[in-house]
């Protein structure tokens, strides 16, 4: 039995070669434009499946890069407004300073007029501050909303003109300016339950002519308080003795009547105490009254105001000193309060960078997975390159071969 065989043309031997040269060729063209891109998908054909999950992680990192961008915007501007209010801080304390240099002994009405006109340079200072803007423009302490200058320095009264409040913080971003109103607007008065001072004519000059002034006074029983006003008036007994009474304006009554006064001790009456020193004459009055909300820049003017005034009047000087400090330090409180509240938004930032960062990078790595960008499909593709390439070179000699071979040369050898 003859073994079959099959007769093949030379034509189709050479199609065939020519077929696998040129699969081969494409294919190596193919690689090497996804070595050149560093990526196995290039078209949405080539892996419909990888090319969906390469698009939603591209989608991902832009969300990710635009909330990063907004929130360093957000960070910059809070940066800005904690360090402003530092430089307020620092302000307030150097007006601090000069109120206590005033209340020096050794400074005469000339001098003490100097150190007014200093305090005002600094009480500027601390408005054009409250009023200071970000890189964009917007105020720092525009709290929900506000005109170019959320406060504004109107007949010697300062007005905030804007929307108090404070955006809240969303999920990847920080609010965006501190509230003016609270930092600078919400300074209780006295001690904050009640408030002393010496009576004044309507222009605001100390009326009395002694030397007597007060503490700022503190609550002893706060189930006695009452939340009226009274006033401490001091007489002359038979004797020729200092006596105090104490009057509650509100209700018409003696608190205490006649009452020794001796420089130093405490007069206490309805749940309070102050200790007033110096010595008073008979028509000289300690006023009385309750605590309500003012704000930093009328604590500033006030001070400016009763120091410039009190002239050589040593009652008035220590009343305005005292009066002086305990409202700055109150300003002082809402202020650091602010600052300390804009240090907690930046920690904020860097704690949503973070989290951030770390999704960039778990999103990037699975982008280069989807797109095949990655080290491991890099050195498959060399390694695929390298295969294509021999197998391509092997192709090419093949077909050299199948040239040469032709029936003509066996025959009539």
């Amino acid at each position: 039995m003859t073994a079959p065989f099959s007769r093949m043309g030379t034509a189709n031997s050479y199609e065939t070669a020519l077929r696998n040269l040129s699969a081969r060729q494409n294919s190596l063209v193919t690689l090497q434009g996804q070595m050149s891109a560093n990526k196995s998908v290039l078209r949405g054909s080539d892996d419909p499946t990888a090319a969906a999950a390469a698009e939603r992680a591209t989608t991902r990192l832009s969300r990710i890069d635009s909330e990063q961008r907004a929130l360093a915007a957000q960070r910059n501007t809070i940066q800005n407004a904690e360090s402003t209010l530092g430089s307020v801080n620092s302000a307030i304390q150097d007006f601090r300073e000069l109120v206590v240099q005033a209340g020096s002994g050794v400074y005469n009405a000339t001098d003490r007029a100097s150190i007014a006109q200093q305090l005002t340079s600094l009480r500027d200072q601390i408005l054009a501050y409250a009023n200071e803007k970000d890189t964009n423009g917007q105020p720092l302490f525009g709290g929900l909303g506000s005109s170019v200058a959320p406060f504004v320095d109107g007949s010697g009264n300062v007005s905030y003109d804007a929307v108090a409040g404070q955006n809240a913080s969303a999920g990847n971003a920080i609010s965006n300016t501190i509230d003016g109103k609270a930092t600078f607007m919400n300074v209780p008065t006295g001690n904050g339950v009640f408030t002393v001072d010496l009576a004044k004519d309507a222009s605001g000059k100390v009326t009395n002519t002694g030397t007597a002034s007060t503490d700022a006074g503190k609550v002893t029983d706060p189930s006695a308080l009452t939340g009226n006003g009274y006033t401490i008036s001091f007489a002359l007994d038979a004797a020729g003795k200092t006596t105090y009474t104490v009057t509650n304006t509100t209700t018409g009554t003696a608190a205490l009547t006649n009452q020794p006064y001796v420089a130093g001790n405490a007069i206490a009456f309805d749940g309070i105490s102050l200790t007033v020193k110096g010595n008073p004459v008979v028509g000289d009055t300690i006023n009385v009254g309750t605590s309500t909300t003012s704000n930093l820049f009328k604590t500033l003017d006030d001070a400016i105001s009763t120091i410039g005034k009190a002239g050589a009047n040593v009652g008035a000087i220590g009343q305005a000193v005292t009066n002086a400090l305990v409202q700055l330090d109150a300003g002082l409180t809402r202020t650091s309060a602010s600052r300390g509240y804009a240090g907690e938004l930046l920690n904020r930032a860097d704690r949503i960078s973070d989290v951030q960062d770390a999704r960039t990078t778990q999103v990037t790595s699975d982008l280069s997975v989807a797109e095949g960008s990655d080290q491991d499909s890099q050195i498959k593709r060399i390694s695929d390159f390298q295969n294509q390439q021999t197998g391509y070179s092997a192709a090419l000699q093949s077909y050299a071969q199948i040239q040469k071979l032709s029936l003509f040369n066996f025959i009539g050898g």
